[in-house]
């Protein structure tokens, strides 16, 4: 048995709009939109009848994508966006980038915060971590060799 890939990492969002946008200004390209709904939606996800909203956003060389979710039923029950960096589940996404601060920049304008400071890994990275919309973690790495 072998893995053929990992498709995609699933955000939920209340602004799906401000979060393509912010996600498009880090350089992901907008695949498409679409709504899902209906009873065979819920027997994946076991939340029964569902209506979600959906934006799929691709990395540009084609190998990962994030779907970003906005539930309309059932509610959201639970938020963790802002939990620190070692609350247990879902830690961040980590983008590889080829100026940290250039990005930074053009981020900052889209609202977001560093949450530490941009710190070298040897000769090999800079690093940093990002809240972005909604509170989201965001890692950013730059390759410096």
């Amino acid at each position: 048995m072998a893995l053929k890939r990992m498709d995609n990492v699933g955000i939920v969002v209340e602004d799906l709009e401000e979060t393509i946008e912010f996600f498009t200004e880090l350089g992901l390209e907008f695949e498409g939109r679409a709504t899902i709904e209906g009873e065979w939606a819920g027997r994946v996800t076991g939340l029964g009848d569902q209506h979600v909203e959906i934006a799929m956003m691709r990395t540009p060389d084609g190998h990962s994508r994030l779907e970003l979710s906005r539930f309309l039923a059932p509610a959201v029950v639970a938020d963790h966006r802002n939990a620190p960096v070692n609350a247990l589940g879902y830690l961040r996404a980590m983008f590889t980038v080829d100026d940290i601060d250039e990005t930074l920049e053009r981020l900052y304008k889209r609202g977001a915060q560093l949450v530490g400071e941009v710190v070298q890994y040897k000769e090999i990275y800079r690093l940093c971590y990002i809240r972005g919309p909604e509170g989201l973690l965001i890692g950013l790495a730059q390759e410096l060799n």
